[in-house]
């Protein structure tokens, strides 16, 4: 891969951890962000203006089901893996995502591409790939904990590096995202395409399972404190699963059903990862926890994109443009604060000297934010035409 080239980017409206720098230039050196500056920066290479766009550090998607849902757009109808990768890649570049955690889950027989054994090789070739792609590309392994069958190729994966983060999920109906069994049904009838008698069959196994439940979960926290993965829990919904995982050392709640659970991660100090479709559609998919209100409970602290790289960037302007949040705090919840909780701040993440230049240049094209470029490490990987 060539060096990157040095260059300016001036008179921007560059979007810093503390506020919006307007008129602004940012120096590109090796890669890297070498000054941010109010006005003109001098000599530097090559020139470009943006003539008023916003200067976003690039996205970082921790948990994007986007991967599966284009292997397996519609039930049983599979493409080839290294076509849906580069497909995504490209897709994901446009959406000024520069960081992806591919979110695979291992939930065996449960639905589509979750299977342990598929899931193991979408992981594998993942790797294979990544040094191909030109998103940073990672990692996001999903536990059912009701399927202890997965525990094996779980603790080979991360014993190898080959997962950066890894959650704790129970679809378990009664509870979580389906508190009811009728909802977990109307679900995954609707989505996956699942037959009364299918249905029955995931309900049965899992009630089975319950009884190894904690054993399971012991096994894989275990495994990843040895590996130092950062962990995350799915779907809680009661102060004392958030107690719990304080207790456990994950620190980090995906999707919190209720404003119960939400408030008990604001006061453990966890962060709380919500979903930017949430945002952009005004409402939970599920009928859950309002993200819009959990951020005006000062409880979200995470953007993620969820099934839908698309909505990350428009929700970051939407809770600017409802006067939720300043733009420049909207926009560290899809960068700076993933990245801290994922420990690869020091690296990217955000607009300062020193980091990686992953940036994401952002017009107003008649009301709608587009993404004009996206760099990575200073190499342009997406230009608007």
């Amino acid at each position: 891969m060539k060096e990157p080239v040095d260059f300016i980017i001036e008179n921007a409206r560059i979007v810093t951890p503390e506020g919006t720098l307007d008129g602004a230039s940012a120096s590109i050196r090796q890669g890297r962000l070498y000054k941010i500056r109010d006005g003109f920066i001098g000599n530097g290479g090559a020139r470009i203006d943006a003539d008023g766009s916003w200067l976003l550090p690039g996205l970082i998607d921790m948990h994007s089901d986007a991967l599966e849902k284009d292997i397996e757009p519609r039930p049983n109808a599979f493409f080839p893996l290294d076509i849906v990768l580069y497909e995504l890649d490209k897709k994901l570049a446009a959406c000024g995502v520069t960081t992806i955690y591919h979110s695979i889950s291992f939930a065996e027989d449960e639905i589509g591409v979750r299977s342990n054994r598929m899931a193991a090789g979408i992981i594998s070739t993942i790797r294979d790939r990544a040094e191909r792609l030109h998103v940073r590309t990672r990692v996001h392994a999903r536990f059912e904990i009701t399927d202890g069958a997965a525990m094996p190729e779980l603790e080979s994966l991360l014993e190898n590096g080959k997962i950066q983060l890894l959650s704790l999920m129970d679809h378990s109906p009664g509870q979580g995202q389906f508190r009811e069994v009728v909802s977990f049904r109307n679900y995954y009838q609707a989505v996956y395409g699942k037959t009364d008698e299918e249905i029955r069959a995931i309900i049965d196994r899992k009630r089975k399972a319950r009884s190894h439940v904690k054993a399971n979960i012991e096994r894989i926290v275990q495994s990843c404190r040895r590996f130092g993965v950062p962990m995350a829990s799915h779907d809680d919904d009661c102060r004392d699963k958030i107690e719990w995982l304080c207790e456990q050392g994950i620190g980090i709640t995906e999707f919190p059903v209720n404003l119960d659970a939400l408030r008990a991660a604001r006061e453990k100090g966890l962060y709380v990862c919500l979903g930017a479709p949430n945002i952009v559609r005004g409402n939970s998919q599920a009928r859950n926890l309002s993200a819009r209100d959990a951020i005006m409970e000062g409880c979200g602290d995470i953007l993620c994109s969820d099934y839908a790289p698309m909505s990350i960037l428009h929700a970051v302007f939407m809770l600017d443009g409802l006067g939720i949040l300043p733009l420049h705090r909207a926009v560290n919840m899809a960068s700076l604060l993933p990245a801290r909780s994922l420990g690869i701040a020091g690296e990217t993440g955000s607009l300062e000297e020193g980091k990686a230049a992953d940036l994401v240049l952002v017009r107003n094209d008649g009301g709608i934010h587009r993404v004009q470029k996206t760099y990575i490490g200073g190499r342009e990987i997406f230009r608007h035409a």
